[in-house]
């Protein structure tokens, strides 16, 4: 199938005054996508393709990746619902689960639908999300969960993680044998949550979970909400058993929130045994009073990838997931203060998997004749203008095929 996008607008270099970069140029121009892939670039082009579409001087960005989602337990695309007050923390939300969950059965492969198709609508080609794996639920979810998301095969990739939110060892052997259960179904990860303080039994979690994730072939995304020099240690940890077993999947650590209150000795020495061993990080920008929010910038600059993700779109354990990941973005710039144009504009990659149009030295690097054409079409100048304004998404590409277009009122720069 050909596309060919015309009249779209292409990041092409930075404009800097005094060294200060102060605007990021760009051009009108066309692109053909064909195959999954972008196949030409350049004006005018004299193609013959199967849909045109005139872009309309439009920004063309790369799709969006939400990296952290539970679509399995949601109260999004039905009756508003706040949360309970937690009176014994997390433990209060996991007796909740023994009974909510079972009783949402009838209701959330629907709302799961609703989740991924406003992800669709806000950008995103790409899903992970982590399904519950407990002895109440034991693996319906897993299978809910892949049910869903196979029905948009043609328009998104996704990620599945067997996540045993109840803890890995606390629910006795029998619920291993269920765990290996839904690792069986075809998932890409086995996850965790905070081996130290809900296990109480970090080596052992560990041994069962790199053991799984070998055996298996899967990758690893742990929660890590334990803080300060207890998170440090755990992640310390982590990063020995792959080192021991030369673990070469993937391992990510979502939240991660100990990173956020080390000294720089201590943040130095995880960061670079972190980069070392491929090891990436997921946040979802808190804010808070406490000091949670990590250091990005810091993480990147230091070869530890970070990507955004939202946790939830309203559930029992928070009401305020958005899935809208430019929102997500803005948040991020805000609480970092970051107001010119090169630090919000090199903020996108945080949501991309990476790509920035524009690398550091203001190089164009994307598109380029034959990357996947993942894209949206935004009603933006640039980058930097789409994250501080938070402009709408008009339309969006997954390898080259239209997924979701909307008639915007085209306000281009002139956004209040």
């Amino acid at each position: 199938m050909k596309q060919l996008i015309q009249n779209v607008r292409l990041e092409t270099s930075y404009q800097s005054e005094n060294e200060v970069i102060v605007k990021t140029n760009t051009e009108i121009t066309d692109v053909l996508m064909e195959n999954g892939v972008f196949t030409k670039i350049g004006p005018n082009l004299q193609e013959t393709a199967d849909v045109t579409i005139d872009a309309k001087k439009q920004l063309l960005l790369p799709s969006l990746r939400e990296m952290h989602i539970h679509i399995d337990k949601t109260y999004f695309g039905d009756d508003w619902q706040a949360p309970i007050p937690a009176k014994d923390g997390i433990y209060t939300r996991l007796e909740e689960e023994t009974t909510l969950l079972p009783e949402q059965l009838d209701t959330a492969e629907q709302r799961a639908h609703t989740m991924v198709q406003h992800y669709i609508r806000n950008g995103h080609t790409h899903i992970r999300t982590h399904v519950n794996v407990d002895p109440q639920i034991k693996t319906k979810h897993v299978q809910l969960a892949k049910r869903v998301l196979q029905a948009y095969e043609d328009k998104i990739t996704y990620e599945i993680v067997a996540f045993p939110q109840h803890g890995l060892l606390r629910n006795g052997t029998e619920f291993l044998t269920t765990l290996e259960e839904a690792l069986k179904l075809g998932v890409t990860h086995i996850g965790g949550v905070d081996p130290a303080s809900l296990d109480r039994n970090i080596g052992e979690v560990l041994t069962t979970t790199f053991a799984l994730a070998k055996k298996y072939n899967v990758g690893i995304d742990m929660h890590l909400h334990d803080r300060d020099t207890l998170g440090a240690f755990e992640l310390h940890r982590i990063l020995d058993y792959i080192e021991q077993n030369e673990f070469t999947q993937p391992v990510t650590i979502s939240h991660a929130f100990a990173l956020a209150g080390l000294s720089d000795v201590e943040l130095n020495e995880l960061m670079q045994r972190m980069a070392k061993n491929n090891v990436d990080v997921t946040t979802t920008v808190v804010i808070s009073d406490e000091n949670v929010t990590l250091p990005v910038k810091k993480l990147y600059d230091n070869g530890v990838a970070v990507s955004f993700g939202h946790d939830s779109l309203i559930d029992h354990w928070s009401p305020f997931g958005t899935g809208d990941t430019v929102q997500k973005l803005n948040l991020f710039i805000e609480r970092c203060g970051y107001i010119d144009e090169y630090q919000i504009s090199q903020s996108l990659k945080y949501a991309t998997g990476g790509i920035t149009p524009l690398n550091e030295q203001g190089k164009q690097i994307w598109p380029q004749i034959g990357d996947q054409a993942n894209a949206i079409l935004v009603d933006a100048v640039s980058s930097a203008h789409m994250i501080a304004r938070q402009c709408p998404i008009s339309t969006v590409f997954s390898t080259g095929k239209t997924i979701y277009q909307a008639d915007i009122a085209l306000e281009g720069a002139y956004r209040g």
